[in-house]
């Protein structure tokens, strides 16, 4: 504060600077205002002047800092300063009582001016304030209302003491007031401020549900669902789903909130909530009822017990919250998230997984089984200890590589919740191969006698034509165990040694237990010694399959010996061309030689060891008999055909000469062979026969076709499109080289192996004929004797457009592009 020197101290009398004499009174602003003094700056002059607040007259609270006050300008006795004495608060002067009101907003664009009651409405700036809600320091804090007037903007500021009720204004806030100028400076402000509504907030959410006409939405704010009727929707309205994130303003009709002008948001904008980084383990205490009962209201009924920090927590998780779709169960050890609602702060478990101890907490009994059947999104297992056969959906598969049948698993058997009656296998764990057993196997092995020998099935396909033939029959052995005297079961597929017991042999056996029944059968049988005299068991090759015979080539690959499949010892589903078999020679009626007691054995060499390098080229003079049947010798001869030394010589073949035992080799075609001795005869034999069959494609008919080849009577070879290699699409005029293979069943003979040689010439695209050509030409709209045109369709093209955008190329059949 400055001391003014025209002012003096005279003798205990006040002299002013002015030269005005006492009673003359000044007007200032109060600028600063402490508990027991304050400062006032003066209007009419550049000074600032202390008062004590003993020298104000009126009440002490109303004054505030930038009130205009009266007063007298006296000097302090001690100092000889000069100071303000005798102050009175002067009501300021207000221009007419207009309210004008409107809403709070930064810039007069941004909100419109809009007319409410007949008043202006103006934009207000709120008061910027830290994030505690104080005042920005060394700042005044005020705020502005803008606002128009015949066309003009005006600017008014106002402090939080021009507000009425101590709130808070917002920007875009409606609001009314009056306004003030203040005398000494001229300045016009905002006074008495009242808010008359708070500004619309957009707010955000979710669409949970979606009907008809309307739908609900997941409020981002609180934990509620808003109603919104599909036509405040702003967008595409096909194109709204459940799920997409919208942001909406909340308004009332009927006393309930709806949302009103919906719009979309960029897809993860909403965010719920806040999921740790850090996983966490614990128990399952309450599990989600696979039935929910109809009090149930708790969107989170299952319950995690779990010890995080220092403290143990239980936590809520609904049925999103687990990573599958697996079952849980009480006690199951779990891995998990923690999930926090940014809205009420509410904590779940979330990405919840079972970790693979689990089962050694839970009570569970845990069965085994093999896959037996899959379906689409389900399938059937074949249970161990359980005779029918058990029902999963894929969703209750652990891992997630995908089963296939014969998959080895272990799962845990649930009684279906919608059919009391029924169970279920769920928490399905697939097993390494090897680890499931349907039969228990005694180490022990026992001794003991046939009493009834295995009757095989008369027939491999039973023909319908000849009515029901007898069924397989099992085996008895009698033996003793601790002083019992026992008789077990037996099949034929469980002998070992390749020979077929009689009754009396004497065998030796393990006992097999299946788990499920507890039935046991005798296994790994051996015969020990015989009371009769042992036929001879000789060794040859399976040659031809029937109906319900077949035949044996001999170990000298020269003869064939016929043998029914009741004679058959083991699984004839596995019998196959070319397989090595034992059997023994009995006669029939008529005297014919046939084999019995035939057993599949392991394979053996071919026809001979001592195989011939050299690759020739040859020609069928005479097929196998299986070929033709009318023919008297079984073996078929090959021709060398190329030049040396060799050409003309003769070689016999049989089925183990042939490189693919199903080749049905025709008189009169080329091979590639190579030459072989047997050992036991030493009679040279062709081996390793590759027919070189070449022809062309007659046609192709979606899934087959025909080739140009004579075998038989027909002058067409049947084909399958699986059986052309590399997966090739074949065209009429094609070269293929292929096999030719002979049903047994029903004698007829087609191609495989098919691989195409060369391709055949593309097909020319034929030109309209000159007739049609001509005609076209003399077609004109301008002649009367024309054909009158009526357009009944204009062209569309494919994506529905007028016209064809894309140019037409000629397609070549067949050719797909």
């Amino acid at each position: 504060m400055s001391f003014d020197p025209g002012m003096l101290h005279n003798n205990g009398h006040t002299a002013y600077a002015n030269g005005s004499g006492p009673g003359i009174r000044e007007t200032g602003v109060v600028e600063k205002l402490l508990t027991s003094y304050g400062f006032i700056q003066c209007s009419e002059r550049q000074a600032r002047l202390f008062f004590h607040c003993s020298q104000y007259n009126g009440n002490l609270q109303e004054l505030k800092i930038g009130d205009d006050v009266e007063f007298e300008v006296s000097s302090d006795r001690r100092t000889g300063k000069p100071i303000a004495v005798k102050l009175l608060k002067i009501k300021p002067e207000v221009l007419p009582e207009e309210r004008i009101s409107g809403q709070v907003g930064p810039d007069l664009h941004a909100y419109p001016f809009t007319v409410l009651h007949g008043y202006i409405h103006p934009v207000v700036s709120s008061i910027p304030v830290h994030l505690d809600g104080k005042s920005a320091p060394n700042q005044v804090p005020t705020g502005s209302v803008c606002y128009e007037r015949n066309g003009e903007v005006f600017y008014l500021t106002y402090t939080p003491d021009d507000v009425e009720g101590n709130i808070h204004l917002e920007t875009g806030d409606k609001v009314s007031f009056y306004m003030e100028t203040n005398k000494h400076t001229g300045a016009v402000s905002a006074r008495n401020i009242q808010l008359v509504k708070k500004k619309q907030m957009r707010c955000q959410g979710v669409v949970c549900a979606t009907k008809e006409a309307f739908g609900f939405i997941e409020r981002a704010d609180v934990v509620k669902e808003i109603f919104f009727h599909y036509s405040e929707f702003k967008g595409d309205l096909e194109a709204l789903q459940a799920g997409d994130d919208v942001d909406f303003t909340i308004k009332e009709r009927n006393g309930k909130e709806v949302a009103t002008d919906v719009r979309l948001l960029p897809q993860g904008t909403v965010i719920f909530e806040d999921i740790s980084i850090e996983q966490f383990e614990g128990t399952v205490v309450k599990v989600i009822p696979k039935v929910p009962t109809k009090n149930q209201n708790d969107p989170l009924p299952g319950r995690i017990s779990a010890r995080i920090g220092f403290s143990d927590k239980e936590l809520p998780f609904g049925e999103k919250d687990t990573k599958s779709k697996v079952t849980l169960l009480e006690g199951d050890h779990i891995q998990f998230n923690i999930s926090t609602d940014r809205r009420d702060k509410l904590e779940r478990a979330t990405n919840i997984d079972i970790l693979p101890d689990s089962f050694n907490f839970t009570k569970e009994t845990r069965e085994m089984g093999v896959i037996a059947a899959i379906r689409d999104g389900f399938g059937f297992i074949k249970c161990v200890d359980r005779d029918a056969r058990m029902f999963f959906h894929f969703s209750e598969v652990l891992e997630e590589s995908q089963l296939h049948i014969s998959d080895e698993v272990e799962f845990t058997v649930v009684p279906d919740m919608l059919s009391a009656q029924r169970n279920h296998a769920v928490r399905i764990k697939k097993l390494p191969k090897g680890t499931v057993s349907f039969h228990t196997q005694s180490e022990q092995r026992f001794m003991g006698v046939v009493e009834k020998e295995v009757v095989a099935a008369s027939t491999k396909n039973a023909s319908p034509n000849k009515g029901k033939e007898k069924e397989a029959e099992d085996g008895v052995i009698a033996y003793e165990d601790c002083g019992v005297k026992l008789t077990v079961l037996y099949h034929g597929k469980d002998l070992e040694g390749g020979y077929h017991p009689q009754v009396g042999d004497k065998v030796e056996f393990s006992i097999n237990e299946v788990k499920r029944t507890g039935q046991q059968s005798a296994v790994s049988i051996r015969v020990l010694n015989r009371n009769a005299s042992n036929a001879k068991r000789l060794q040859g090759f399976v040659a031809t399959l029937k109906d319900n015979f077949g035949f044996i080539e001999t170990a000298n690959h020269d003869q064939e010996i016929f043998f029914h499949y009741s004679e058959m010892c083991g699984d004839l589903e596995n019998l196959e061309l070319g397989d090595t078999v034992e059997y023994t020679l009995s006669k029939g009626k008529g005297n014919k030689v046939s084999a019995e007691k035939v057993t599949k054995v392991a394979a053996v060499n071919g026809v001979g060891e001592d195989v011939g390098a050299t690759v020739m080229m040859g020609k069928v003079m005479r097929p196998l008999r299986s070929v033709d049947p009318s023919q008297t010798e079984y073996q078929g001869l090959i021709e060398v055909t190329e030049e040396g030394g060799t050409k003309g010589q003769n070689y016999p073949f049989g089925i183990m000469g042939m490189a693919n035992k199903a080749d049905c080799l025709q008189k009169g075609e080329l091979v590639k062979f190579q030459v072989c001795t047997v050992s036991q005869t030493g009679q040279k034999m062709a081996c390793n026969v590759v027919p070189q069959r070449r022809a062309v494609v007659e046609c192709v008919k979606d899934q087959f076709g025909f080739i140009t080849y004579e075998v038989g009577e027909s002058k067409k070879l049947f084909f399958h499109v699986k059986e052309v290699q590399d997966g090739l699409e074949l065209q009429t005029g094609d070269e293929v080289e292929f096999s030719v293979v002979l049903n047994q069943r029903t004698g007829k003979c087609s191609a495989c192996n098919v691989r195409r040689v060369s391709e055949g010439p593309k097909p020319v695209v034929t030109p309209r004929p000159d007739r049609l050509v001509n005609r076209l030409k003399s077609i004109t709209l301008d002649d009367a004797s024309a054909p009158r045109l009526v357009i009944v369709r204009q062209p569309r093209g494919p994506d529905n457009t007028k016209g064809f955008n894309v140019e037409r190329k000629t397609r070549q059949p067949g050719v797909i592009d």
